[in-house]
């Protein structure tokens, strides 16, 4: 389990992460998502004890991630693909995480396999990679300890579309072990397809959280009359109930059960043509509402 809890960090006089918290589960891939600068990124780095908070505390199953004797054993982590020696090859840059963490060596050539770097690949410097190679590198170095719990910052930036569904399923059957899986993206699609849990934050702070279905199920209804006037009559109806009524298509939506709406529409003899629960809005829709007066063009 990886706990956020109230952190805090400025740089100079500006708040990059302002009082976050949450908790990602074991057993779920929960996905951390925001607009470019909104301190996705710092509160990754915060987390893995890269930079320090100037308030509140993290922690990765009860302990600090600097507390781990062999943080790689238990903690794999991808903040950059590209900070990787150029200069070796993906086998050597492997080999060298393998040794640090007393790793057998045959446990270099079971991640190579998982990531689908080829051996010609393999042999290969990193310098001459592209960014989904870099990436797939990177994945493996984090699995490379048999790690419980997986912080990932963007892994499928630059990855094909074969290598998103790959990426895809490795986090559900990751999860489905009962691995915790902290994932930022700004593929939100994919998040979607993938994400159990979702924190949404702008400027710094937390503006959702809590389960996908939960945060993407929306309540009401959509109902379309006959003709205007039948339109007409049901949308005043509706709103001396006191319900929210707005102009959807040739219908409207309202906050109001698609019972109450049928009760209101035979009570004011309207004729419907259509009604039906609303739609679920879409990720996109939903970061795009929540996100709307935090967005910025600069990143952190």
């Amino acid at each position: 389990m990886i706990t956020i809890d109230h952190v805090t960090k400025r740089y100079g006089g500006f708040t990059a992460v302002d009082d976050v918290s949450f908790v990602a589960q074991p057993g779920r891939v929960t996905g951390f998502l925001g607009p470019n600068g909104a301190g996705k990124s710092t509160t990754l780095r915060v987390l893995t004890g890269l930079t320090p908070a100037d308030g509140g505390t993290t922690s990765i199953g009860g302990r600090r991630y600097s507390d781990f004797p062999n943080p790689g054993r238990h903690v794999g982590v991808l903040l950059d693909a590209s900070a990787q020696h150029g200069g070796r090859t993906g086998r050597e840059v492997l080999a060298v995480g393998a040794a640090t963490m007393g790793l057998p060596s045959g446990r270099v050539e079971e991640m190579l396999a998982l990531v689908g770097l080829s051996d010609q690949e393999a042999k290969r410097r990193v310098k001459n990679y592209s960014l989904g190679m870099r990436q797939r590198l990177g994945i493996a170095h984090a699995l490379l300890g048999d790690p419980s719990v997986l912080v990932l910052d963007e892994p499928a930036n630059g990855l094909d579309p074969a290598g998103i569904h790959w990426m895809r399923q490795m986090l559900q059957y990751f999860a489905s072990r009962g691995g915790t899986v902290l994932l930022s993206s700004h593929l939100l699609h994919e998040v979607e397809q993938v994400a159990d849990d979702l924190v949404m934050i702008g400027r710094g702070r937390v503006v959702a959280q809590g389960s996908t279905r939960d945060l993407l199920t929306t309540q009401g209804a959509y109902a379309a009359a006959a003709d205007s006037e039948g339109q007409t009559a049901l949308a005043d109806a509706l709103a001396r109930a006191g319900h929210d009524v707005r102009p959807h298509g040739s219908g409207l939506t309202t906050d109001a059960d698609p019972a109450d709406v049928g009760r209101l529409a035979l009570q004011s003899q309207v004729a419907l043509m259509e009604l039906r629960g609303a739609d679920g809005a879409g990720l996109e829709e939903l970061f795009l509402q929540l996100t709307a007066d935090t967005a910025r063009e600069d990143v952190l």
